[in-house]
């Protein structure tokens, strides 16, 4: 077993709201996803013939914001088979390792909040919207100090 240094996802996941990763994004570090999701229709189905729930599943799959950088990353086998796993998890039957298989595959396929933020992606805001702006003087106003909230007492009123 591996000993020491660091791991893939040791740590906490990259904050898009941090002055750090603001850094980063601005030098492309994060990826914007479109709101309205892919556009386009599903992908072939890449394994055996599927049940009704795994094409209901891969066509909602195909839909969302991630599959932008899934399709541009040819992660079609890999969705499959996260929508095979989440089929078989959602039976009442279902068996906790697949339970916990489905788990990763949310975080790997950014489908999870942690997933997004460790593979660096956001969602645009929808377009009835503003886009959100950092207001940098804002964050540049000084706040009062203890200093400042010292009154001056001209001698011989404060006894």
């Amino acid at each position: 077993m591996p000993r020491g240094g660091a791991r893939a996802v040791s740590g906490p996941p990259p904050d898009p709201r941090s002055l750090k990763s603001a850094a980063s994004m601005e030098k492309g570090g994060w990826r914007t996803l479109p709101a309205e999701g892919r556009g386009e229709p599903a992908p072939e189905w890449p394994l055996t013939s599927p049940a009704d729930r795994e094409v209901d599943l891969w066509e909602e799959m195909w839909a969302k914001p991630q599959a932008v950088a899934w399709a541009d990353l040819s992660q079609e086998l890999e969705v499959a088979l996260f929508v095979r796993t989440l089929a078989e998890a959602e039976r009442a039957d279902g068996r906790v390792d697949v339970k916990k298989m489905v788990r990763s595959y949310l975080d790997s396929l950014g489908l999870s909040v942690a997933g997004m933020n460790r593979n660096r992606w956001k969602v645009a805001p929808a377009g009835d919207e503003p886009p959100p702006v950092a207001d940098v003087a804002a964050a540049s106003v000084r706040r009062p100090s203890a200093r400042d909230r010292l009154k001056v007492v001209p001698s011989g009123e404060g006894t």
